[in-house]
């Protein structure tokens, strides 16, 4: 039987913020907006309510009381953890926006926003996670090159048979470039499709995704995705396994 990738009626969501009017009035809003919001003031106690909770996102400043929002990313995600973050925050330097997106997050949203553009954003991101793709035919669901194998359906990822974890949107970004092995894809396709808004302009998010994913692939010397400069990144094409 094939998972539910719908987004269910009332997402629950994780807000981490310190405890303050503003975060409540953030719960209470997303409340209001459909969301199953329940506020959490510490980073330190994050771990333990994702774990509990099960949330479908989370929310999370970037200037947290007791530890930087960047540091409970990473140890959710050094947990095995990859409930979708959003982060939030009134920095808006494109490093800022990098440094918390390599440290596992799935979007970053600036202060002041607007609460249905997060919204949408946290819809989308939870689609993302349950895999909610356009169909495709069953034999396109696997797809190969350079030793690589990822499944559409499980949300599995292989390197020379060995499982590689990643995140949903570093699964987003390998999956469009397998998709288009053979091509260039530019980075602005990459941005628009991957995080669909909100990153215009800013391909340093891009290349920042792109070095994880290498990284978690060990594609150092970048036999799987490759650089063309001045136009974006591509993967050749496996003519055994595409």
């Amino acid at each position: 039987m094939n998972p539910d990738f719908s987004v269910p009626e009332h997402p629950s969501v994780l807000v981490v913020e310190d405890a303050s009017s503003t975060s409540d009035m953030l719960a209470m809003a997303l409340r209001f907006l459909g969301f199953d919001a329940h506020l959490v003031p510490m980073g330190t106690e994050v771990i333990h309510e994702v774990r509990q909770r099960q949330p479908d996102a989370v929310l999370l400043d970037l200037v947290v009381p007791d530890l930087d929002g960047t540091e409970v990313c990473g140890r959710l995600r050094a947990a095995g953890i990859d409930t979708p973050v959003i982060f939030l925050s009134a920095r808006t330097a494109v490093e800022d926006k990098c440094h918390a997106l390599a440290a596992g997050g799935d979007d970053y949203v600036t202060k002041p926003f607007d609460l249905t553009e997060v919204s949408a954003r946290i819809r989308a991101l939870v689609r993302r996670a349950r895999g909610a793709v356009r169909p495709a035919p069953a034999s396109s669901r696997r797809l190969r090159a350079a030793g690589v194998e990822l499944d559409g359906d499980t949300h599995e990822v292989w390197r020379h048979g060995t499982a590689v974890q990643l995140s949903a949107t570093e699964f987003a970004l390998l999956k469009l470039l397998l998709e288009n092995a053979g091509q260039v894809i530019s980075k602005a396709h990459i941005l628009d499709t991957v995080w669909n808004y909100g990153f215009q302009g800013e391909s340093g998010v891009v290349e920042t995704y792109v070095y994880y994913l290498r990284r978690k692939l060990g594609d150092s010397g970048q036999s799987l995705i490759r650089t063309v400069r001045g136009a974006g990144y591509i993967v050749h094409a496996d003519p055994m396994g595409m």
